[in-house]
């Protein structure tokens, strides 16, 4: 999805641990904290997801980093999506002097949402890639607001003429997960001005808020693994993401990764880059539609989403299903330059309408983007 501005952890160095292009307006505002989209051809980016099950009581033992050392002693883990086979908390070995504990995932779950059995990782039982070392994540384990050191906000209309008000407070960690929150609601915008033709500020109400999270201008990364584990509402007018924007250019000149994208019935994997024309991207894309997947039960259950990026190239994957693959060498900007060979920051959102969204008006609200875990992993 096209979307544009730099913008917006606690930091785990745990040993053994482990659009089609969206269209829209850019902000112009610089910094750290621009929000805005510039328009481009052809279909939208973006990313969603969300997980479910919480591990067992805390044992005992600190691992190296400071990180605390221990799974759940003998304690369960419930899968969120239970009978549906949502998935429970990922379990086992503690880091480095920590106690080992395992936990069970919920119906047709398991750790790090796969299918049955559990998982074997480093502290506070994160599974760790073999090769690969935890450099950053959020587990969401503390209920209230979400971490001031992980995560910034994006605030009011800021792009692809979506529906919604932007603001913090539709977004809240609960029972283990950040839940961003969609709500029917009617909000006020200060920026209105009557008979304007900017589409920011001729709307005198939103009638509808969300909340988009980023990580600008507090952690970025060049190259690693990232894994979300997430579960996405898609009904009509849902338009959830899960993303990153390079740390500096102009868009899509800085580089866009949609990890994972959804609306009008189909998940998307894109990689734009830039192009002659100023807020023009040219997009890899793929879409799949979840009526492909022949599980009438799939939006209710969590799902784990990828990023594998290096210096070459970039491989998108669902549920360990690779759904694109772009090689660095074919997505280089107008100036032959890559913007993928910079540290990038990401984004979690969860929009309404606007111009690839669909239409939300007979949509049940509120709605519900859950989010189990973000991880960042880098090779040793």
């Amino acid at each position: 999805m096209s979307r544009s501005g730099a913008l917006l952890a606690a930091v785990w160095l745990a040993i053994g641990a482990g659009c089609a292009g969206k269209t829209g307006d850019q902000s112009g505002t610089g910094g750290a904290a621009g929000a805005g989209t510039g328009a481009a051809g052809g279909g939208a980016s973006g990313n969603t997801g969300a997980g479910g099950g919480t591990s067992g009581s805390a044992g005992t033992g600190a691992s190296g980093g400071g990180v605390a050392g221990a799974t759940g002693s003998g304690g369960a883990a419930a899968g969120a999506g239970g009978s549906t086979g949502g998935g429970g908390g990922a379990s086992g070995a503690a880091g480095q002097g920590g106690s080992a504990g395992t936990a069970a995932g919920g119906s047709g779950g398991s750790a790090i949402g796969g299918s049955g059995g559990s998982a074997s990782g480093g502290a506070a039982g994160i599974a760790v890639p073999a090769g690969y070392k935890l450099v950053w994540s959020d587990e969401f384990d503390v209920d209230g607001r979400p971490s001031t050191a992980n995560w910034r906000y994006e605030t009011g209309f800021v792009r692809n003429e979506e529906l919604q008000w932007y603001q913090s407070d539709n977004a809240t960690v609960s029972g283990g997960l950040l839940i961003i929150e969609a709500r029917r609601e009617q909000k006020a915008n200060p920026n209105y001005q009557a008979g304007s033709s900017d589409w920011k500020k001729n709307r005198q109400y939103a009638q509808y808020t969300s909340s988009s999270l980023l990580t600008s201008g507090l952690h970025s990364w060049q190259y690693g693994r990232f894994e979300m584990r997430g579960r996405i509402d898609t009904d009509p007018g849902m338009w959830p993401a899960w993303w990153t924007l390079g740390n500096s250019g102009q868009w899509p000149s800085n580089g866009e990764i949609d990890i994972m994208e959804f609306y009008q019935g189909k998940v998307l994997a894109n990689v734009a880059c830039g192009t002659a024309t100023a807020y023009t991207a040219k997009w890899d894309s793929v879409s799949k539609a979840i009526s492909s997947f022949n599980d009438p039960m799939w939006s209710s259950k969590f799902h784990v989403w990828r990023m594998d990026w290096d210096d070459t190239k970039i491989d998108l994957y669902l549920d360990d299903a690779l759904m694109n693959t772009s090689n660095l060498s074919d997505m280089l900007n107008a100036d032959g330059t890559s913007p993928f060979k910079q540290p990038a920051y990401m984004i979690l959102n969860l929009a309404i309408g606007g111009q690839n969204g669909g239409d939300p008006s007979n949509t049940t609200f509120p709605a519900r983007y859950e989010i189990d875990y973000v991880r960042v992993f880098q090779k040793m």
